[in-house]
C-alpha cells in the first residue's frame, strides 16, 4: 500500500537521526570504535549526576578507565566505585596523558564548562557524551555543532529519551489522532530545588578546602571569591520549591540558579520536557518566545516563570504553542479530570479533539477507541545504551549534538526572553535577536582566566 503522509514523516524524522553518524570505515579508523572492541570511557565531573550516569555507562558496556574532578571529597564515592580508574584534577591533564587509551568522554560539571570540555574532547577525536543543557550560550552551542561535524564521532546528551516506551507511545497515539491535531503543548517542572532569585553574590569570603579547586571550578567565568555556605537567617535556601541542595552557595549543586554559571530551572529541566515534542513534530525554532516571572535580577534566574514558543506551521504539522512553567506554576486542571491535581513534573498536550496528560487520553471514549493503536515506532535502551551503540559504529544516539542544539537553543532563548523582561524573535541563521539588543548581547558572553572556545 502506499505510505500515507504521516508515515513518510515519521520515518524521516527517525531515518534523519540515525543519519548523522558517520561509520569508523569512512574515517580511516581514526574517529569511532571497532564494533568487536570495548569502549573505554573517560569520566569528567564526577561527584554529581555523574556518580549513577557513570554506573550507568558502564552497565551499558564501557570500560570507565579514568576519572576527573575538581573535589576529591565530592568525587569518592565515584572513585570507589572505579578503584582501577586513573584520577586527574583537570580535564586538559586527562585528555594529553590518556590519549590513545581512551575512545569516550563523559562530562557532567556545571553549565558553565561544558562547552570547553566538550571541544576539547572533539576535537581529540573521542566520542563524547554531555549531560543537558549541552552548552550555556547560542554561540557555544554553534562551535559545538561546528566541532562534531568535523569530528565524526558519536555524541549524547541526557536528555529524557525520545524512544522509551512512554514516549513512544505519546507519539504513536499523537499520529493515529488520539486527540486531533496539536494546537498547543503545557509543560512544567517542580524546580528549582536549589537556590534562586539572588539579588547578588555573596560579600564575604571563605577558605577553599585543599581538596578542591575553586579556580579550575570557575574555569572561564569571572574570578570571585569563594562562598561556602549561605548563613542560617539567609532566606535564600528556602525560597525554592524544595531544597536538595542544602545551603551551599555555588558547590556542590546549586552552581544552577546563578546566571554566570548555571541555566536554572528551564535550563536543567526544559531539555526533558522539549525533547519529545521537539522529535515528534520536527521543531526547530520558535517565530517568537515571551515570558513573565517572579522578579529577576542580574546575577541569578527567577524562582519562577512562564515562557511562551509560538512555532510556525509547517507541511505536516498546524501552528504550535508550546508553554513552559516552573517554581511551583504549572497550567490550569482540565474539567474533565475533576478533583485531580497535576504532579510536580508533567506535559498536557491540547488537541482539536481531546487532551494527553504525559500518555493519557483524558476522554474515556476516545482513550478506549483508541486503546489498540499499534506499536510502529523503535524502542531503545536508553541513553547510555543508545551511545554505546553510536560508538560502536551502529545507530546514531536520539539526543545527538546536532539534533539537540534546538533543544539546547529552546532552554537558552527562554532563559533570555525570562531575563530581559522582553519577547524574543531569534534568526537561527544569522544568530540575530533584532527586536532585543539585551539579549542579543546575551548570544555571546566573555570568557575569563585564560579559557577561550
Amino acid at each position: 500500500m502506499p505510505l500515507t503522509r504521516r508515515q513518510i514523516l515519521k520515518s524521516a524524522l527517525f531515518a534523519g537521526a540515525a543519519a548523522t553518524f558517520v561509520p569508523r570505515h569512512l574515517l580511516g579508523g581514526e574517529a569511532g570504535t571497532a564494533p568487536n572492541d570495548r569502549v573505554t570511557l573517560a569520566g569528567i565531573g564526577i561527584g554529581g549526576i555523574g556518580h549513577p550516569q557513570l554506573k550507568d555507562a558502564r552497565d551499558a558496556g564501557f570500560q570507565v578507565v579514568a576519572l576527573c574532578d575538581v573535589d576529591d571529597v565530592h568525587a569518592k564515592k565515584t572513585y570507589d566505585v572505579f578503584p582501577e580508574a586513573r584520577k586527574y584534577r583537570d580535564f586538559r591533564d586527562l585528555l594529553n596523558s590518556e590519549g590513545d587509551k581512551i575512545d569516550a568522554v563523559y562530562c557532567g560539571t556545571p553549565d558553565h564548562t561544558h562547552a570547553i570540555i566538550t571541544l576539547a574532547a572533539l576535537r581529540a577525536k573521542k566520542h563524547v557524551c554531555c549531560v543537558k543543557p549541552l552548552t550555556r550560550t547560542i554561540e557555544e552551542g554553534r562551535a559545538v555543532l561546528k566541532a562534531v561535524k568535523e569530528a565524526g564521532t558519536a555524541t549524547q546528551v541526557t536528555m529524557q529519551p525520545s524512544t522509551s516506551e512512554q514516549a513512544c507511545r505519546i507519539m504513536e497515539l499523537i499520529y493515529a489522532g488520539a486527540i486531533g491535531e496539536i494546537r498547543e503543548i503545557h509543560a512544567w517542572s517542580g524546580r528549582p530545588v536549589w537556590p534562586q532569585g539572588m539579588l547578588d553574590y555573596p560579600n564575604w569570603e571563605d577558605p577553599v578546602p585543599s581538596t578542591f579547586d575553586w579556580d579550575l571550578w570557575l574555569g572561564p567565568a569571572e574570578k570571585r571569591p569563594f562562598a561556602d555556605q549561605w548563613p542560617e537567617n539567609c532566606p535564600y535556601p528556602g525560597m525554592a520549591c524544595a531544597n536538595w541542595g542544602k545551603r551551599g552557595v555555588y558547590h556542590p549543586f546549586n552552581f544552577r540558579g546563578w546566571f554566570a554559571f548555571g541555566t536554572g530551572s528551564l535550563g536543567d529541566m526544559g531539555c526533558h520536557r522539549a525533547n519529545l515534542p521537539y522529535r515528534m513534530f520536527n521543531l526547530k525554532h520558535p517565530t517568537r518566545i515571551t515570558a513573565s516571572s517572579t522578579r529577576a535580577y542580574s546575577v541569578s534566574y527567577p524562582i519562577g516563570c512562564m515562557v511562551t514558543y509560538d512555532y510556525p506551521a509547517s507541511e505536516d504539522f498546524p501552528e504550535i504553542r508550546l508553554t513552559w512553567y516552573d517554581g511551583g506554576l504549572k497550567p490550569a486542571v482540565p474539567k474533565c479530570m475533576g478533583s485531580e491535581i497535576f504532579p510536580a513534573e508533567g506535559v498536557l498536550y491540547v488537541g482539536t479533539e481531546g487532551m494527553m496528560f504525559n500518555d493519557r487520553i483524558l476522554d474515556p471514549e476516545r482513550a478506549e477507541k483508541f486503546a489498540n493503536v499499534p506499536k510502529t515506532i523503535e524502542r531503545r535502551g536508553g541513553v547510555m545504551p543508545e551511545w554505546y551503540e553510536a560508538c560502536r559504529g551502529g545507530q546514531a544516539a536520539s539526543a545527538n549534538f546536532e539534533y539537540a542544539i534546538p533543544v539546547t537553543e529552546f532552554v537558552l532563548l527562554g532563559n533570555l526572553a525570562v531575563m530581559t523582561g522582553k519577547a524574543v524573535e531569534f534568526d537561527p541563521e544569522t544568530l540575530t535577536i533584532a527586536n532585543n539588543p539585551e539579549a542579543q548581547a546575551l548570544i555571546s558572553q566573555p570568557y575569563h582566566n585564560g579559557w577561550t572556545l
